[in-house]
């Protein structure tokens, strides 16, 4: 398993401190603010805790609050709204700093069969056919000023490769679509659907807003743009290992009101549809 990937279980492995309450610690990735991923999967994991294994989330609805502090430790207040005969609804508070910093409701939902469909996956070049992130962005790294670099030098537990490379210091306007093949840099337990639904939806935040950026030449590097995530919603549907190459297709419908609406599907590499996730960033064009 990769150094990364180790972090990235530590993250992901809450320390229960009473009942409904867990704390998790926070990783610094070279940005001033929390990763919302990590908030997302972390949450996502204290609600599983508190649902028996043969339940599976099948949906999340997040908001983001307040940016977290990377220096010191999340603690997640669980509330169990509802246990039913098919379905549990859980409520998750991330609070840092005696403050709440993002609120989550998680939906569970035991296995049963029904009618099904799904969108066909978009022929796109297969992954061993493209660069990586990780070197795209080492490539970059000498071309920004120096506080950026940590960022983009940062080792993540996430492998991407992208099919449409994006240059993030003069990005050119195009159509907001694009495609990325994304898993774990490293294998995951086996036996723990809810640990690989935490990763991906760890991972469904990295870059996902900049889709709604594409159309006006738009990146979080460049000094004008605050960029930050507003809410976060995803869907589950199939089972998936995070460890395997996932597709995940993104667009972005509109944009308005210094906000970008982004939506993505995540397909295995046989086509299957797996998950489903939606976000709405902020977009702000600074005039000073």
């Amino acid at each position: 398993m990769s150094e990364p990937v180790d972090h990235l279980l530590h993250l992901l492995n809450l320390e229960r401190i009473e009942e409904n309450i867990f704390r998790g610690p926070s990783r610094d990735i070279g940005s001033p603010t929390v990763f919302g991923g990590q908030v997302l999967g972390q949450a996502l994991r204290a609600a599983a805790y508190t649902v028996p294994p043969e339940r599976r989330a099948h949906s999340l609805h997040a908001y983001f609050i307040l940016p977290g502090d990377p220096n010191a430790p999340i603690v997640y207040l669980v509330e169990r709204l509802r246990d039913g005969r098919s379905f549990t609804t859980r409520r998750v508070t991330a609070i840092q700093h005696g403050r709440p910093i993002f609120n989550l409701s998680a939906s569970f939902q035991i296995e049963e069969p029904g009618v099904a469909h799904q969108d066909p996956m978009p022929e796109v070049p297969l992954p061993e056919e493209l660069i990586s992130e990780a070197e795209l962005r080492r490539q970059l790294a000498a071309q920004v000023p120096e506080v950026l670099r940590p960022f983009l030098l940062h080792e993540r537990p996430i492998e991407i490769r992208p099919v449409e490379s994006v240059n993030l210091l003069f990005p050119e306007k195009r159509p907001p679509r694009r495609h990325a093949w994304i898993r774990a840099a490293g294998t995951l337990p086996d036996d723990d659907l809810a640990l690989h639904q935490s990763v991906l939806a760890y991972a469904s935040d990295f870059g996902f807003m900049g889709t709604a950026m594409l159309p006006h030449g738009l990146s979080f590097l460049q000094p004008h743009v605050q960029a930050a995530s507003l809410d976060h919603a995803m869907w589950f549907y199939r089972p998936f290992r995070a460890d395997e190459w996932l597709l995940f297709a993104m667009e972005s419908p509109v944009a308005a009101h210094a906000r970008g609406l982004n939506r993505g599907l995540f397909f295995r590499r046989d086509g299957t549809l797996v998950a489903a996730v939606v976000q709405e960033g902020l977009m702000r064009i600074r005039s000073d």
